[in-house]
This record gives structure tokens, C-alpha cells and sequence, in this order.
């Protein structure tokens, strides 16, 4: 039967702990969290102007002002805060 653990079972011992690179694995997080927490606003945006719109009694001006106050509020509430400088 072979042996599953590599000649050399101590390569493992080389590594220190946050001592590899991740700037590209923190670019795709920032990425990610920003498709979302963007994507989500749109989204909620589109729902909200065609609910109103579409409702019986509904209006498509009536829908349009809503959402474009939910999207004002929204662009607030995500923007990226910028970190005080000591």
C-alpha cells in the first residue's frame, strides 16, 4: 500500500503564520461585499418602484419618487466611511 504522507512530512514546519501574501484575496473580499451591498440597494430600489407602480391605484410617479428616496438613503447608509487620521 503507498504511504499518503509526502517523502518529506516536515515541509509543513516552514510555514509562519501571516506571513503569506493576501492582497489579492482581500481585493476579491472588497470586491464581493461591494457587488452585494450595491447590488442589493439596486435591487431594492427596482422592487419598490415597480411595486408602487403596479399596485392597484398605484402611479408610475408616485413609484419613481419613493425609490429615488429609498436610493438616496441607501447611497448614504453604504457609502464607505473614511478612517479618521490620528
Amino acid at each position: 500500500m503507498a504511504d499518503p504522507h509526502p517523502a518529506d512530512a516536515h515541509a509543513h514546519d516552514d510555514y509562519v503564520r501571516g506571513s503569506q501574501e493576501i492582497s489579492e484575496q482581500a481585493a476579491t473580499f472588497a470586491l464581493f461585499i461591494g457587488l452585494a451591498k450595491w447590488g442589493s440597494l439596486a435591487t431594492a430600489v427596482a422592487i419598490v418602484f415597480l411595486l408602487l407602480w403596479f399596485q392597484p391605484g398605484g402611479s408610475f410617479v408616485g413609484g419613481l419618487i419613493a425609490a429615488f428616496v429609498l436610493l438616496v438613503i441607501g447611497v448614504f447608509a453604504l457609502r464607505s466611511k473614511r478612517k479618521a487620521q490620528h
